[in-house]
């Protein structure tokens, strides 16, 4: 029983992966589609959002088969806890990454505007902490995933600089509202995807320590 229920755990261990590698494509292309205004790209990103539904949806059925046939415990029980939790956090992350696909879309489609905010420096800090959430999963790294949760203060700083500086440029350039509108939402999804990160950088230190650390910073 224990060397079946190992092998499952190596499984869905490698289905997470396969996860975490579909869902950071995702954000990567929909940040590129927002960048260069490519309508293919987004379409693209919106198009595999079902694939990730189902891979979701699949590992949790895993995960609670796994516990309702093996009662695992100590670790292994930590692991597939921490497994459902990251699931849904990276299904959120790619819902996300399709709202920014769609902006995109409808940027594609209006008249180029210069951004009133480094909207590069945003985008990359978030591809930055999911990539780093999901290497200190893979490498079950408590340090490296502590410095994810450090990073979300700078995402949220930049987030509200941004919100300013369009709001600013609303009021100058009006008929430009719906394409400024479309940007602060970027913004305000990358944002929420920065948290999503944290989350899985919580959840990572964890599976690690056993230690709940949300809420307390």
């Amino acid at each position: 029983m224990a060397v079946h229920l190992q092998r499952e755990i190596g499984s869905l261990k490698n289905r997470m992966l396969s996860l975490c590698a579909l869902v950071e494509e995702d954000l990567r292309q929909a940040v590129q589609a927002v960048d260069r205004r490519d309508p293919t790209l987004a379409r693209q990103v919106i198009a595999r959002d079902l694939q990730v539904d189902h891979e979701e949806v699949s590992i949790e059925e895993e995960c609670l088969k796994l516990l309702a046939l093996h009662q695992p415990v100590a670790n292994d029980l930590r692991f597939i806890v921490a497994v459902l939790k990251l699931n849904n956090d990276l299904e959120r992350i790619a819902d996300l990454a399709v709202n920014i696909a769609e902006r995109a879309l409808f940027l594609s489609s209006q008249t180029p505007l210069d951004i009133p905010y480094d909207f590069s420096a945003i985008a990359e800090k978030t591809q930055a902490m999911l990539r780093q959430s999901i290497d200190a999963l893979i490498n079950r790294d408590a340090d490296l995933a502590r410095q994810v949760g450090l990073a979300d203060d700078e995402v949220d700083a930049i987030n509200r600089e941004a919100f300013n500086r369009v709001t600013s440029m609303i009021k100058s350039h009006p008929d430009d509202l719906d394409s400024l509108i479309a940007l602060l939402s970027v913004s305000r999804y990358l944002e929420r995807i920065a948290d999503h990160a944290s989350n899985i950088a919580e959840d990572v230190i964890y599976l690690i320590e056993g230690k709940i650390i949300r809420h307390q910073h």
